[in-house]
């Protein structure tokens, strides 16, 4: 897949290979280079410096180990085992490890807590659990028969997986595995239920990344870093299949508090050359000094949430490099996406990626629109799509219902096929029988210099239905005050059309889920009890202001 800046080529003339009947990445395509190659494959720098590097032939060799010593404790193939480790060496060889064995990777962050892991356990159906040794005494109220390993610092009842180092010569022979038996099981972070159980394939997650890699632009020998937390699929995404899969580096920097300065120190210092991060991370980035430049900066990319426009042009102008953004799900790999080289329309987040069947459905008709759901062509077999929501046939079903796989986004295509995120089918909502996107408001909301962030749900409004109402995050420096209050709802009537216009703020911290997305179905409840219950609210409403009246003079 050439990196020409061409993306209707690159669409036109991509194929997904032909595996046969056996597939297994681990062994197959990773140690098919990994075995030879003196490259970096893992570079972790901590807080304070200290940094740790791992070769591919190193990690090849030492997840060999690992997947020898994992069988001796009972790991076989198709057993689903739970992975809860941060960003260490010993997360990325477990991984390849339990790959090489056939088994299942049920990635877990590390902030869960014990009745998380109940869930995990139980739905998961895990038989061993892999965990930092800071993390065992969380497992002690776990119910459930499964092996229980410790990285370090063994306590009583759990085996230690140091000992996987002293196998001197290991063999792993092929698991036989064939391209669609289970390979990843993932929960997803639950923005509006509770998480589903996303089970993937020997081929829709590690090769369905072909997709990934196009749009993240890496190349060999690249140095690439993501921002993202272990336990979630952007962490697989971006610090695991697609930087592996195009033979370039994972570059980690672990920190106990985020500090955008020093971030961008550790990029310059480290010569990253691809970056990817959410849109609340470069929000915070062009909040501090840019001038030191980009370093070696070649691809800089966000994913994870809709991108705002203004911060494309700030790093536009800073640093003269194009902030690219996409489209994708913990069901999928990358499907939308604004490619290396290709033009960058503001609010767009690009185009289907290649080998990715997107379109948009109309939900009256159910026939495709310029307008809808994003889905993806069922018909054409779409590789990477997860093989379905695992012990919810019912969910699974109203996911792929008429031929189409759902998912849940609504956007808008214009003439030249560039796609434009509305948001959510359950964050849309309708004012004075307006169609409403939050992103749409909340993207204005943030460009003024007092807005962290900003969350929009409708209000209940006797008059017109619902009116937006703006939950806000401030800028640190800023205070919540009537004057804040004035200068926002100012800001928003001079930027957006009257029918969108934000009718009422309330600062208030926004609630997340456990991966940082913003939980606006919380919100919503909020409101709808308020209005039911009449309990006093701590908003401000525009009506309040006499110099936002219609006709007002200034």
């Amino acid at each position: 897949m050439a990196l020409t800046g061409d993306h209707a080529a690159a669409v036109e003339s991509f194929e997904w290979p032909d595996l046969g009947p056996r597939f297994n990445w681990a062994v197959d395509w990773f140690d098919a280079y990994a075995r030879d190659s003196d490259a970096t494959a893992l570079r972790i720098v901590e807080e304070d410096g200290s940094e740790t590097r791992v070769g591919f032939a190193e990690m090849a060799h030492r997840s060999d180990q690992v997947a020898v010593w994992l069988a001796d404790q009972g790991v076989a193939r198709g057993d689903r085992v739970l992975l809860m480790l941060g960003n260490r060496v010993e997360l990325w060889e477990s991984m390849l490890a339990v790959m090489k064995l056939g088994a299942v990777i049920m990635p877990t962050t590390t902030a869960l807590g014990p009745a998380d892991l109940v869930d995990r356990i139980e739905r998961g159906g895990a038989r061993h659990v892999v965990a930092a040794g800071a993390d065992t005494a969380k497992f002690d109220g776990v119910p459930g028969d499964y092996t229980r390993i410790a990285v370090d610092g063994a306590p009583d009842g759990w085996a230690d997986y140091r000992r996987a180092y002293e196998t001197a010569d290991p063999v792993v022979p092929h698991p036989g595995t064939a391209p669609d038996d289970p390979l990843l099981l993932y929960f997803t972070s639950g923005t509006t239920s509770r998480p589903k159980l996303v089970l993937h394939t020997q081929v829709s997650y590690p090769l369905g990344h072909l997709s990934t890699v196009y749009w993240l632009g890496l190349r060999p020998g690249d140095t690439h870093l993501n921002i993202s937390s272990p336990g979630w699929a952007k962490h697989a995404w971006s610090c695991f299949f697609a930087p592996w899969i195009a033979e370039a580096t994972v570059f980690v920097h672990n920190y106990s508090r985020f500090d955008p300065a020093a971030l961008l120190r550790r990029i310059r210092r480290a010569g990253v050359t691809t970056f990817c991060a959410p849109p609340t991370v470069w929000r915070m980035l062009i909040n501090t000094d840019l001038s030191g430049g980009p370093g070696s900066l070649r691809e800089v990319i966000a994913a994870g949430e809709p991108l705002n426009p203004e911060v494309i042009d700030r790093v536009r102008r800073e640093w003269g490099l194009t902030l690219r953004d996409g489209f994708g799900q913990t069901e999928t790999t990358a499907l939308v996406g604004n490619t290396p080289g290709s033009p960058v329309r503001p609010g767009s987040m690009g185009r289907p990626l290649p080998g990715c069947p997107v379109v948009l459905v109309d939900p009256l008709s159910g026939r495709p629109a310029e307008e809808g759901e994003i889905c993806l062509d069922l018909s054409a077999r779409p590789l990477p799509l997860m093989s379905g929501y695992q012990g919810d046939a019912e969910l699974h079903a109203a996911a792929t219902a008429d031929g189409w796989y759902h998912t849940g986004d609504v956007a808008r295509r214009d003439a030249d096929g560039f796609i434009t995120y509305i948001g959510r089918t359950d964050d849309v909502f309708k004012a004075s029988d307006y169609k409403i996107s939050p992103f749409e408001l909340e993207s204005v909301l943030i460009e003024h210099p007092a807005v962290a962030e900003a969350a929009v749900v409708p209000a209940p409004d006797p008059v017109r239905l619902a009116v937006p109402k703006a939950y806000v995050a401030l800028v640190p420096g800023h205070e919540p005050t009537e004057e804040t209050a004035l200068s926002i709802l100012r800001h928003a009537r001079e930027n957006l059309a009257p029918f969108l216009r934000v009718r009422r703020i309330e600062f208030h911290d926004l609630p997340k889920t456990i991966s940082g997305k913003i939980r606006r179905v919380e919100l919503r409840r909020r409101e709808e009890e308020r209005a039911s219950t009449d309990r006093p609210s701590e908003e401000w409403r525009d009506d309040q202001f006499p110099e936002l009246r219609p006709g007002h003079q200034e």
